[in-house]
């Protein structure tokens, strides 16, 4: 039961991903934050993409990943890849201080560890950062994305009223910009 709770999870959270993709070949400037559960997924759009646009989107990227498009449910802003990164990113500097504070034979972390160690632990952000993207995309294709839909479909589109989520969202994605925020849930059954 626990393997297929999962299992439609990863399905739901491909399906949204492919949402994305789809929006993306069609529209510009927007951008576009969801979630899944095992039930279906959220898609919270920021810009100006219609209903009807939303709902087709949806539509074409469940046929296309039933069609064997599978490769639609990997996206390279998934928030598997960003946590991918920030904890091989904090893990680099945090090893890098380690390292220094242990070769000063220093017994806690100071200002003089700290200077000595900066430059280095820059450099092994910067390393991280660039191996963390393709380890975060391979991570999200083995574990937390599932590209063949099996016998799952589609119930529902209907928008829904945008969150106090959504809304913080809306500030960060669009950078401040004035556009316009709309929520959808979307869901599934098998």
């Amino acid at each position: 039961m626990l393997t297929q709770l999962i299992s439609r999870v990863r399905r739901n959270h491909g399906l949204e991903h492919a949402t994305i993709h789809v929006l993306s070949e069609k529209h510009k400037n927007f951008s576009a934050q969801g979630n899944s559960n095992h039930k279906g997924f959220s898609l919270n759009i920021y810009g100006d993409i219609s209903e009807e646009a939303v709902a087709d989107a949806v539509e074409e990227a469940y046929g296309r990943m039933k069609k064997g498009e599978h490769q639609l449910a990997v996206h390279p802003n998934c928030g598997t890849v960003l946590l991918t990164t920030a904890t091989m990113a904090t893990l680099a500097a945090q090893a890098t201080f380690a390292f220094e504070q242990r070769r000063r034979k220093q017994s806690h972390m100071n200002l003089s560890v700290l200077l000595n160690a900066l430059p280095t632990a820059v450099l092994a952000v910067v390393f991280a950062l660039i191996i963390s993207r393709p380890i975060g995309v391979q991570l999200q294709a083995k574990y937390t994305v599932e590209g063949d839909l099996q016998e799952m479909a589609l119930q529902s589109i209907r928008p829904v009223q945008p969150s106090p989520i959504t809304r913080l969202f809306q500030l960060l994605l669009t950078g401040g910009n004035q556009l316009n925020a709309k929520s959808y849930r979307i869901t599934t059954v098998n």
